[in-house]
């Protein structure tokens, strides 16, 4: 057997008549939508429940599957303990998932769990699943910081471990989509949240899996999402499987987006090998980077790579632009992996001989010295994308009323204390959170007063 069907579901709490006391009402659909996938699984009979949730143990570079015969948790965090859910594991599933994820080179299994309880967003599944089919086992597994193609290789071992086993499975993807869609919302509103729902709604509706994986990693951050790696790994369960998919329902009322959908297995299907055609289209998107990029970013890859391949540093190249030869100023290099960033040092003032030793130097900071990531290996040169930012000479100012965090990076200063923060970065739209993130990177407490002082920046990538 192998995986026999796969839904996408959300988890909020409110949805439970216990919790929402009365505000479910305004998600009706969902939950008429929710009834219906279990009614559809209680049909299928599965042995096997497979169900990934962003709430459970995350690791960045590693996923965990909840170890363990049998596990337990309670929804005492929205004031209704009384409702308890159970699960009895499959442990047979989990040690030869574990098993064939590392043969396949795909960093996941038991290890680092730091509280076994069941979270919420597996329990809301559960909640409404053992109402109509107790019959089964759970496999529980957490998502990760890794990229959408990690993601989706861990779904094929889910379905390979399937058939190995001769289970038939059913996989839940628990997650809600963009937490950001109205502005009384908890989350506030974000122009992208709305815009990642229509997209995520629409690829889910048509078992489009190659959009799911290919959504622009900064978009969806601005969007707030919840769920698209929930998705990815259900994708990748589904790997080369004929599917009839089908949006049940889409609602955000509270802010937050929550959409159902269904994908009955029908057959094979070769065509559908999202993997291999997201794997083309990023190779293609990289040459593509690559043979557009200017002088400043070659130089900064050509530093990286060097150094990487070799240990030693790169000599400059002798037909430089002008500016990089005669000008001297501080400049920021920073790296990004799979749309995740990777690695980002500079300086605030000029450091080296002209700009050009400045931007070598940084980046084989960037890909060596940056405290945050350990240092890149050569494996990842192919997948890292590339810019540098080239520093106006900063200025003081006399209040935050002379910033703005997408024209102006700033600096606060208290001593010997200075914390950094370039401008326009995704996720950072006012001055007040531009500025507290550089003082907690510079470690500059709340009761200081620091000076503050903003810069520009030209931006190449």
């Amino acid at each position: 057997m192998s995986v026999i069907a796969a839904f996408a579901v959300p988890h909020p709490p409110i949805i439970l008549p216990e919790i929402g006391r009365g505000e479910e009402r305004k998600i009706e659909k969902t939950t008429a939508a929710y009834r219906e996938v279990m009614r559809r699984i209680s049909e299928l009979k599965p042995d096997t429940i497979v169900l990934t949730s962003p709430h459970t143990i995350m690791y960045a570079d590693y996923f965990h599957i909840s170890p363990g015969a049998e596990a337990q948790g309670n929804f005492a965090e929205f004031r209704a303990p009384e409702i308890e859910i159970h699960a009895d594991y499959d442990e047979a599933f989990v040690s030869t998932l574990s098993q064939n994820a590392e043969a396949a080179g795909v960093p996941a299994g038991t290890l680092g769990e730091r509280d076994k309880r069941l979270d919420h967003g597996t329990m809301i599944p559960l909640y409404f699943l053992n109402q109509f089919y107790t019959d089964y086992k759970l496999v529980r597994v957490g998502l990760s910081g890794l990229s959408p193609r990690k993601h989706y290789r861990l779904g094929e071992c889910i379905s390979e471990t399937a058939q190995e086993l001769g289970r038939r499975v059913v996989l839940i993807a628990s997650g809600d989509l963009s937490h950001k869609l109205r502005s009384e919302g908890p989350y506030g509103f974000a122009a992208q949240g709305p815009e990642f729902d229509k997209q995520i709604t629409m690829a889910l509706g048509a078992g489009d899996f190659l959009s799911v994986l290919t959504l622009p990693p900064e978009f969806c951050e601005s969007a707030a999402e919840c769920g698209l790696r929930s998705f990815q790994i259900m994708a990748g369960a589904l790997d080369r499987k004929a599917v009839k998919s089908v949006l049940l329902s889409y609602e955000g009322p509270f802010g937050i987006g929550y959409g159902v959908a269904a994908f009955d297995v029908t057959g094979d299907d070769e065509k559908r090998n999202f993997g291999d055609q997201f794997d083309m289209v990023e190779a293609r998107r990289l040459i593509g980077l690559r043979e557009h990029e200017d002088a400043f970013v070659h130089l900064a890859r050509l530093g990286v790579e060097t150094f990487v391949r070799t240990g030693k540093p790169a000599e400059l190249p002798e037909d430089l632009e002008k500016e990089l030869l005669s000008t001297r100023t501080g400049a920021f290099v920073t790296l990004k992996r799979n749309g995740v960033l990777r690695g980002c040092i500079g300086t605030i003032e000029a450091a080296s001989a002209c700009l050009a030793d400045e931007i070598l130097q940084n980046g084989v900071s960037a890909c060596s010295r940056d405290p945050r990531f350990p240092k890149v290996e050569a494996y990842e040169l192919p997948e890292l994308e590339y810019s540098v930012d080239v520093l106006t000479k900063p200025e003081k100012v006399s209040s935050s009323s002379d910033l703005d965090p997408k024209r102006y990076g700033v600096i606060v200063q208290d001593g010997d204390k200075r914390g950094l923060l370039l401008p326009d970065l995704d996720g950072v739209d006012t001055v007040e959170e531009q500025i507290a993130i550089a003082r907690r990177k510079a470690g500059i407490g709340e009761d200081a007063a620091p000076l503050l002082f903003r810069f520009e920046v030209v931006r190449h990538h």
